[in-house]
């Protein structure tokens, strides 16, 4: 195990060297709002190691410099957890980089194939999962457990080998660099307390309800993050939805509610959140938040997103990749309910060549579903049809 950064820089330069290496993390999060590193793995086609990000003597700016350079391919499998964490610690989103999660989508292994499933299935191999729910933490580790984490890079090389042939045999390569757009961008990780009341149900039913419930969010958005606290020990969902309807105006009124912690009130934090609701009830009415509808859709869009279902499924046969990679759920209504004008990523390059032009097409009348022999095909209808 790398414990120093001189042995860290000598690794990172042999490392830089190839075209690609595999990385993976262990991290823990179940107590804090950001998670705590606890081993990196790294790997080439020459060499596997483990380099402990909590050794006193070491610091990781040979591994971040590594992370950026644009000659070296990283690949992870099921990226952004990883890529959150270099991003937080380094201030950086590594690149160009291969997520073999999504790369498997794209090459027809199913939605969301995990780890162990396509080693199976590509390397022929069955990865021991008892070092799974290891406190990574822990100081020293057995050589079964690290053993275990240099396993999520050594077969990841075979994994990423395979795919990577695969999406060039099949011309898919472009496919995958636009996901990898995604991950690639800064805005993915980027956490903006403002923004935090979306990850909320909508339980309000009246803007000045939403107006509180934003602030409220926001604030506990920012109490998590300073306090490094995951957020529901800051405050419980169901609290905030409660404060936002009562709006209590003293801490007082805040202590009579049920999702308040007994004696929770006389704390600086219950002043806070207080003072948090008096801010937002002085927000202008015309200033207030319009409570989000969910729209009615148009009479048949209901029969017109079943039918499109059924042209994403005889896609995703043709063209054997994961339907989720092309339209989800919401994005079928929303093509139901707007037709060319949903804003939907199955409208763009090359989602919209497989599917997208056809789902347009069986909207307008211009083709139709027919199933003959056990299986779905799309024909063409005459234009007066």
């Amino acid at each position: 195990m790398i414990t120093t950064t001189q042995a860290l820089e000598a690794a990172c330069t042999r490392l830089a060297e190839h075209d690609y290496i595999t990385v993976d993390t262990e991290f823990l999060r179940e107590t804090t709002f950001w998670p705590q590193l606890c081993l990196i793995q790294v790997a080439s086609e020459d060499e596997a190691m483990i380099i402990d990000p909590m050794a006193s003597s070491i610091d990781l700016k040979p591994f971040f410099a590594l992370m950026g350079n644009p000659a070296v391919t990283k690949v992870f499998h099921a990226a952004r957890q990883d890529i959150e964490i270099i991003v937080k610690l380094g201030d950086l989103v590594p690149h160009p980089i291969f997520d073999t999660q999504v790369a498997a989508m794209v090459c027809g292994f199913g939605e969301s194939v995990s780890y162990d499933q396509l080693v199976q299935r590509i390397a022929g191999e069955q990865i021991d999962k008892s070092s799974r729910f290891t406190d990574w933490s822990r100081r020293p580790l057995s050589d079964k457990q690290l053993d275990y984490a240099l396993a999520d890079v050594t077969f990841l090389r075979d994994v990423y080998r395979e795919l990577k042939a695969e999406l060039e045999r099949e011309g898919r390569t472009e496919w995958l660099t636009d996901e990898m757009a995604i991950l690639e961008s800064r805005e993915t990780y980027e956490t903006h307390p403002e923004n935090a009341w979306k990850r909320l149900k909508m339980r309000v039913k009246k803007p000045q309800e939403l107006c509180v419930l934003q602030h409220l969010a926001a604030w506990r958005e920012r109490e998590a993050q300073s306090r490094n606290m995951p957020r529901g020990r800051i405050l419980k969902d169901d609290a905030l939805y409660e404060l936002a309807q009562q709006q209590p105006a003293s801490t007082e009124a805040l202590g009579r509610l049920r999702s308040i912690p007994k004696g929770w009130e006389r704390s600086n934090q219950g002043r806070d959140i207080v003072e948090t609701i008096k801010t937002a009830l002085q927000t202008p009415k015309e200033d207030m938040p319009k409570v989000p509808r969910r729209r009615q859709p148009p009479e048949g869009a209901q029969a017109a997103s079943e039918l499109l279902r059924v042209l994403l499924k005889m896609v995703v046969e043709q063209q054997n990749v994961a339907a989720k990679v092309i339209a989800t759920s919401d994005d079928l209504e929303r093509i139901a309910a707007e037709g060319e004008e949903a804003e939907v990523a199955a409208f763009s390059g090359w989602r919209k060549e497989i599917f997208g032009d056809q789902a347009l097409k069986l909207l307008r009348g211009e083709v139709a579903l027919r199933f003959v022999d056990r299986t779905v095909t799309l024909i063409d209808l005459p234009k007066d049809a």
